[in-house]
């Protein structure tokens, strides 16, 4: 038996098919040539005869992209499967993959057939892509709800007619692992000629269950996967290509096999397929999700940053990260909180940052996730306790429509009071303009960022200003209810931050 698992990608045929998707040549071609970066064996490149567009992206896909088969998928009648060969004749590895439904819901209500006129199609048109080409695959459409003894025959058949693939597909994510498993090693025990093909599952994910009924397939004897980059396809999607490629790479150990993916280009991938198709990753997806190797708990992260393993089976440099990510939030500690510091440059002492700690789990219970703009803002203002060259004292705004928004600032430095009018744009860059003019500064605006810390509309307004002065960046932040205010505090808190280290 082989040690080696073919992964089918069928991202720009079934995956194609979810709701809202529709990829132009151009774009189905740049995620062919990342799938054969990305190492796939077969990519199913599309269904030629629904559309010109799908005829034509075939078409150059088969031209274009080398190394992996390049699939073309046809019902089993002849019109489908003629047009099928014309799109994937110029491929340097070509392969014709016609199917038929099997399960008797499906040839009574959709085929208006009997089984034996089902068996004669299916023998025909295996026959017809057999003179056509090589590399010939035979799918029984919704198998899992098929008669055991009708696969027998109908599988049988297939071979006999030239088929070299077998697919054993769970169109509608109906079975159970086991159950599927099972399935698997009656079909090698009961169909003729089955050991000299190689037999494939292509399972979807209704119940939730695609990942898991394909491995229980490869566990029973499957050495072909059929599967979509972030589990994209009909209705629940199909199976998660990353997600079975990293189980066989993780548990060699029990499964005992291997596949030709590049793992390294699994984040590449499954970004530009998101990034083309519109359709997000969730954020809790296995192995591709933003948080498959983030951690929030300062348990988890101190296990982590004192060795991977203790909460990661996975290694992110594997999947094409650089690697895992710290996320700072409530339930961190002071562990990930150091080393996040560290990250940004600051060396803390134990007072500074139990200070430090203080204050980043007071923001935390305003702010689900902080910013490393925010950590600096707490090294600076609180863990170091910076003295305040100029304090803001006084601020008066005013604008009206007819009228340049105009702003006055009373800045206290030491016991003296420094008091200055300024016209701006707008009463922020008005206030900003006479604070600069107050301390005799021309600070340069590199960003500005306003986020509220509560909801509501008595929200405070967090600002986060940086301030290019005199060649050196600075960074400052305000609080206030105001938005004017916080913005006129976070711009003074960074030429104090300035003139505090000139």
């Amino acid at each position: 038996m082989m040690d080696n698992v073919l992964i089918f990608d069928t991202t720009l045929r079934d995956g194609e098919q979810s709701p809202g998707i529709s990829l132009n040549a151009g774009e189905k071609l740049e995620i062919a040539r990342q799938l054969a970066r990305l190492g796939v064996d077969i990519i199913e490149a599309g269904f030629p005869i629904t559309s010109l567009g799908d005829f034509e992206a075939v078409k150059a896909i088969s031209k274009q992209v080398k190394g992996p088969v390049i699939a073309a998928l046809a019902r089993a009648v002849d019109k489908d499967i003629d047009r099928a060969w014309e799109a994937i004749q110029a491929a340097e590895r070509p392969r014709i993959h016609t199917f038929i439904n099997t399960s008797p819901v499906q040839m009574k209500y959709q085929l208006k057939k009997e089984p034996d006129e089902v068996l004669e199609m299916a023998v025909a048109a295996v026959r017809k892509a057999k003179s056509l080409c090589a590399d010939v695959e035979f799918s029984a459409m919704d198998a899992t709800r098929s008669e055991p003894a009708f696969l027998y025959r109908i599988f049988g058949a297939a071979i006999a007619a030239g088929a070299t693939t077998i697919n054993v597909p769970d169109t509608v994510g109906f079975m159970l692992p086991e159950e599927y498993a099972a399935l698997i090693k009656d079909l090698r025990a009961n169909v003729a000629g089955i050991e000299n093909i190689v037999l494939s599952t292509h399972n979807h994910n209704d119940l939730g269950l695609a990942v898991a009924t394909s491995i229980a397939g490869v566990e029973a004897g499957v050495r072909q996967i059929e599967c979509a980059v972030n589990g994209l396809g009909e209705r629940a999607g199909n199976t998660s290509l990353e997600e079975c490629v990293m189980i066989i790479d993780t548990r060699q150990d029990i499964l005992g096999l291997t596949t030709n993916i590049n793992t390294e280009e699994i984040i590449r991938t499954s970004r530009l397929v998101s990034r083309l198709t519109g359709y997000m990753v969730q954020a809790n997806k296995a192995v591709v999700g933003a948080n498959a190797f983030a951690h929030e708990s300062g348990i988890h992260q101190d296990g982590v940053l004192k060795e991977r393993t203790t909460f990661e089976i996975l290694d992110p440099t594997k999947v094409g990260l650089a690697k895992s990510q710290i996320v700072l939030g409530k339930t961190s500690g002071r562990h990930g909180l150091r080393e996040r510091l560290e990250e940004l440059g600051y060396e803390l002492s134990d007072s500074e940052l139990n200070g430090a700690f203080e204050r980043f789990k007071a923001l935390a219970d305003k702010k689900h996730e902080i910013s490393d703009d925010d950590l600096e803002a707490i090294v600076a203002e609180e863990a170091r306790e910076v003295a305040a060259v100029y304090s803001l004292e006084y601020l008066k705004t005013a604008s009206a429509s007819d009228e340049q928004p105009a702003a006055t600032v009373r800045l206290k430095k030491n016991n003296s009071i420094i008091e200055q009018q300024a016209t701006g744009d707008g009463q922020v860059n008005a206030a900003c303009r006479a604070i600069a003019a107050a301390v005799g500064l021309e600070p340069k605006l590199l960003s500005y960022v306003v986020q509220a810390i509560t909801g509501g509309l008595d929200a405070q307004g967090d600002v986060m200003i940086k301030l290019d002065i005199n060649g050196r960046q600075v960074l400052g932040r305000g609080v206030s209810t105001d938005i004017i205010e916080a913005s006129a505090r976070a711009y003074l808190n960074a030429i104090n931050k300035y003139l505090s280290k000139a």
